[in-house]
């Protein structure tokens, strides 16, 4: 089972991709882990990526897919994978169903997480994390009973983008670069909509439901 998760920022697909790890045990590929590794790797490959985000400039489509199939030939992968975050666009899209024929393999499913854009506002614009532990907590969601978390911290920390004028921005720019996705996979066959407007165990019910299909 080899899968994509599509979804606004806020849709919960972090979320989800870790339940279905658990769940069949796929590699979950996310794009940021595979610079951060390629990074640390030192390879050529790894100081290109350097360089690049020293500069403060975004990784090219051609190193990102590198770094994709590389990643997909490793061993975790054999018995299936998630990526999210990637593609976010149609052109990478294009370009990693080639990669994916070049390796022998193919995308069984792809999942869009469809929510409200205004809810998207609540859910992340109410997302804090624990000073003491780490731990991310939401406000609305899942409020820190008593206002402690349950390591017993007390200091609630809001991350700077967490704010509605930048959780609008990220929102337009995933509908204008990364939602035509939709329509590219759904002419292939593989998409399937999820309802993320529900709770996570809820929306995992219907990611069951979905894959099972």
């Amino acid at each position: 089972m080899n899968l994509i998760l599509l979804g606004a920022p806020g849709s919960g697909k972090g979320t989800q991709a870790k339940k279905i790890v658990a769940w069949k045990g796929l590699a979950h590929i996310s794009t940021g882990d595979m610079l951060r590794a390629a990074v640390e790797k030192g390879d050529e490959l790894g100081n290109r990526v350097k360089d690049i985000l020293a500069s403060g400039e975004l990784v090219t489509d051609e190193i990102v897919i590198a770094l994709v199939k590389n990643r997909l030939q490793e061993a975790d992968c054999e018995n299936g994978f998630i990526l999210d975050g990637f593609p976010r666009t149609v052109a990478q899209a294009e370009s990693l169903e080639a990669t994916l024929q070049s390796i022998g393999k193919k995308i069984s499913s792809v999942l869009s997480f469809d929510i409200d854009e205004e809810l998207v506002v609540e859910r992340i614009t109410n997302r804090r994390t624990c000073g003491k532990c780490g731990a991310i907590l939401n406000l609305k969601i899942n409020p820190p009973k008593d206002d402690k978390c349950s390591c017993g911290g007390t200091d609630f920390i809001q991350r700077e983008d967490d704010n509605e004028t930048t959780v609008r921005s990220r929102i337009s720019a995933y509908l204008e670069k990364t939602a035509p996705l939709v329509g590219f996979y759904e002419n292939r066959g593989l998409l399937a909509h999820v309802p993320a407007d529900l709770s996570p165990d809820e929306v995992f019910e219907k990611v069951q439901d979905a894959l099972k299909g």
